[in-house]
């Protein structure tokens, strides 16, 4: 038998390479891979919320690429 992660838990190791820009790119990766359900899985403030803070601070632009200027979502907060 070969262990596949969860949805969540592959979403969360996206999010942690460096590939992921968005959540967006980590929903389409995702549906790529072959899992099912990927807006219901990873619905919710808190979940995606955490998912976005690990891509910024993983995001690696791909070479020749200049990384885009981060926008702040109007759901998201800014750290004061």
């Amino acid at each position: 038998m070969t262990f596949r992660p969860t949805t969540i838990e592959r979403a969360y190791e996206l999010a942690k390479s460096g590939s992921c820009r968005t959540v967006g790119d980590i929903k389409v990766k995702l549906q790529q891979e072959g899992h099912e359900r990927v807006q219901d899985r990873l619905y919710g403030g808190s979940l995606t919320s955490a998912l976005r803070k690990l891509c910024v601070a993983h995001y690696v632009a791909p070479e020749g690429e200049d990384e885009p200027a981060r926008v702040v979502e109007e759901d998201e907060e800014e750290d004061a």
